[in-house]
C-alpha cells in the first residue's frame, strides 16, 4: 500500500508554486479582453505563494495538520475570483485529510475530490466553459483513477488529462473564448497547479529561470506615462515606530522575516524603527502591536506608479461605533473621495492588484466599528469580499459594487445613524441606479462581439465587455458616454487616471459638457493606474 506524507504534500505545493512562476504570465495572456486586468495566473500564483511560504515554514509533520495549514494560509491569501476558488480547492482537500498523519492514495485523490466540490460550490452561479468545468473534469478523471487504486501520481495524471481535454472543450461552451481563440484561464491554472503538484510528488520540479520571488512583474500592459514595472510580490513598503516595545532586535528580524523581505530593524533608545517590503501590511501591524505602541505609520504601494503613499493615522483613542464602511480604491483620489463620503478605512487595490482576504480581515480588527459594510468595488473582487463574510461572520456584510461608480453610489446613500440592515437595503438599491464604465488601452489584438479590436487603440468597456474603440482617447471617451447615457441622464462623472494631466483631462471635460449640454458634468482626479478614464452616469 502507498502512504502519501506531510512532506511529500509539502513537496507537491513547492512544486506547484515553482511551476506556476514559469506559466502564470501564459495564463494572463490567456484574458479574453484586451484591457490590463488579465490577472488570473498572478491571482493565482499570489494566492499559492501564500500557501508555499507557510507550508514551508510549518512545523506540522502530519499531512491532516499540514493540509489544514495551507487551506488557512490559502484563504487568508486568496487574491481576485481565481484565487479564491483555488483556496477552496485547498479547503476541501484539508477536509478530506482531517485528522490523518499520513494518507494512502485512495484517501489523497478523494480529498482532492473534495477540494474541486468545494470549489464548484464556492460560485453562485456557475458558468460552464470557464474553471469549473475544468474541475469538474478533474474530479471525474480523479474519480476513476482512484476506483482502479493506483499510485497517486497516476491519479494525478489521469486527473491531468481529464482537466485538459475539458479545457480544450471551453471554447465550445463560451463563444466568446472561440471568437478569441483562446481557452479560459482559470481552467488552465488549474491544470497548472496539478501539473506542478506531480512535478513536486515525483521530485522532478525545477527552479524557474529567474528569481520571480523576489522580482514578479506583470508584462504584456503598455505602461501610461510616468508608469514603471512593479514588485508586486511583495508590494507595500511598510514604515512604522515601535515605542516601549517589549521585545529584542533579533526578536523582531525573526518574526518579520517570513512577512516580506528588504527589512530593516533598527534600535533608537525608547524606540524601534521597521521598515519592509511585504504583501500584507495589514498582519506586520498587526503583528507589530504586540510589541508597543504604534507611530509615524507609512504604507507605500510600489505598485501604484508615482508612488503615492498612505499614511495611517496615528491611534486617536476614538470611541467605538456600532458601524462603518470598508471600501476598495484603486488611487489616491479615490480614497480621498471616499473618506470624505465617510469610509471609515481604505483598502488600495483594483484592476492587476486585488489585495488578499487577510487584508480585509486585519482591517476589520484594527478598526473601530463594531460592524462593517465592505465594499469592494471591483467584479473581482467580490468574492474574496464573500470569504470574508463567511469568516467574520455577523461583523460584515458585502454590498456586491461591481465597479468605483457603484462604490461611490453606495456611499452617498450610507447613513451611519441607521442600522446595519436598513443602510444595506439602501446601499444595494443605490448601485443599481448607477451606469459606469472605464477608458483604457488595448494591451493585445483581440477579437470581440465579431469586432476586431487593434491593440493600441483607446477602447471603451463596460463590465470587461468592449463597446467602443478609438485611434484618440477622446473618440472612446465620447463613444462609451454615448452607450451609457440617455435622454434622462442628469450627471456625468469622470475620474481621470494617474497617466493623464489635469489641463488634458478639463479638456476632455468640456468636450463631453458640449455633447451634454442638458447634464451636469463633473471632473475629479481619480488617481487610478492603467485606466485614464473611470465613468459614472446617472
Amino acid at each position: 500500500m502507498e502512504w502519501i506524507t506531510g512532506n511529500d504534500f509539502r513537496r507537491m505545493i513547492v512544486g506547484a508554486h515553482r511551476t506556476f512562476m514559469r506559466e502564470h504570465e501564459y495564463i494572463n495572456n490567456l484574458n479574453v479582453f484586451p484591457v490590463p486586468d488579465g490577472d488570473t495566473g498572478t491571482n493565482m500564483l499570489m494566492t499559492l505563494g501564500a500557501v508555499a511560504r507557510a507550508v514551508s515554514e510549518a512545523p506540522e509533520e502530519g499531512i491532516g495538520s499540514l493540509s489544514r495549514r495551507a487551506a488557512d494560509s490559502a484563504i487568508m491569501g486568496a487574491r481576485g475570483n481565481s484565487g479564491v476558488i483555488l483556496s477552496q480547492i485547498f479547503r476541501g482537500i484539508a477536509r478530506g485529510l482531517a485528522g490523518k498523519e499520513r494518507a494512502t492514495s485512495d484517501e489523497l485523490g478523494k480529498a482532492f475530490q473534495y477540494g474541486v466540490l468545494y470549489a464548484y460550490r464556492s460560485v453562485s452561479k456557475p458558468v460552464e466553459g470557464t474553471i469549473l468545468t475544468v474541475a469538474k473534469g478533474i474530479a471525474k478523471g480523479a474519480r476513476r483513477a482512484v476506483r482502479e487504486h493506483v499510485p497517486f501520481a497516476d491519479i494525478l495524471s489521469e486527473a491531468i488529462s481529464a482537466g485538459e481535454a475539458e479545457l480544450a472543450r471551453t471554447p465550445e461552451l463560451l463563444p466568446i473564448l472561440k471568437s478569441a481563440g483562446v481557452v479560459d484561464a482559470g481552467g488552465k491554472g488549474l491544470t497548472v497547479f496539478l501539473t506542478g503538484c506531480l512535478a513536486g510528488l515525483s521530485g522532478e520540479m525545477t527552479s524557474p529561470e529567474t528569481d520571480w520571488d523576489r522580482h514578479l512583474t506583470v508584462s504584456g500592459a503598455p505602461l501610461l506615462a510616468g508608469e514603471s514595472a512593479a514588485d508586486l510580490t511583495h508590494p507595500y513598503c511598510t514604515e512604522f515606530l515601535v515605542k516601549g516595545y517589549r521585545l529584542s532586535v533579533a526578536d523582531a528580524r525573526k518574526l518579520l522575516a517570513s512577512q516580506g523581505d528588504s527589512q530593516v530593524v533598527a534600535e533608537g533608545g525608547e524606540f524601534l524603527k521597521v521598515h519592509l517590503h511585504t504583501a500584507h501590511p495589514g498582519a506586520v501591524l498587526e503583528m507589530a502591536l504586540g510589541w508597543g505602541t504604534l507611530h509615524n505609520i507609512k504604507i507605500d504601494n510600489m505598485s501604484d506608479q508615482h508612488r503615492q503613499t498612505i499614511v495611517v493615522p496615528e491611534p486617536t483613542g476614538r470611541p467605538r461605533v456600532p458601524l462603518g464602511v470598508i471600501s476598495v480604491a484603486a488611487g489616491a483620489g479615490l480614497a480621498e473621495m471616499m473618506q470624505q463620503l465617510g469610509a471609515e478605512h481604505i483598502v488600495m487595490g483594483g484592476q492587476t492588484m486585488n489585495p488578499p482576504v487577510e487584508e480585509f480581515v486585519a482591517t476589520v480588527h484594527q478598526g473601530n466599528a463594531d460592524r462593517y459594510i465592505l465594499l469592494p468595488n471591483n467584479k473581482n473582487i467580490i468574492l474574496a469580499a464573500a470569504q470574508v463574510k463567511k469568516l467574520l461572520g455577523e461583523r460584515i456584510e458585502v454590498i456586491p459594487s461591481g465597479n468605483v461608480p457603484q462604490g461611490l453610489a453606495a456611499l452617498v446613500a450610507f447613513d451611519p445613524a441607521l442600522g446595519m440592515e436598513e443602510n444595506v437595503a439602501n446601499m444595494k438599491a443605490r448601485i443599481t441606479d448607477i451606469k459606469g464604465g472605464a477608458v483604457t488601452v488595448a494591451v493585445r489584438d483581440s477579437v470581440v462581439d465579431d469586432k476586431t479590436v487593434a491593440a493600441g487603440r483607446y477602447i471603451g468597456v463596460v463590465d470587461n465587455r468592449v463597446l467602443v474603440d478609438g485611434e484618440e482617447l477622446s473618440d472612446a471617451l465620447v463613444g462609451l458616454i454615448e452607450k451609457l447615457a440617455d435622454d434622462d441622464t442628469e450627471i456625468i462623472s469622470l475620474y481621470y487616471g494617474e497617466g493623464l494631466h489635469e489641463e488634458e483631462a478639463r479638456a476632455l471635460a468640456t468636450l463631453i459638457k458640449e455633447a451634454w449640454p442638458s447634464a451636469e458634468v463633473e471632473l475629479y482626479p481619480g488617481g487610478q493606474p492603467h485606466y485614464h478614464f473611470i465613468v459614472s452616469v446617472e
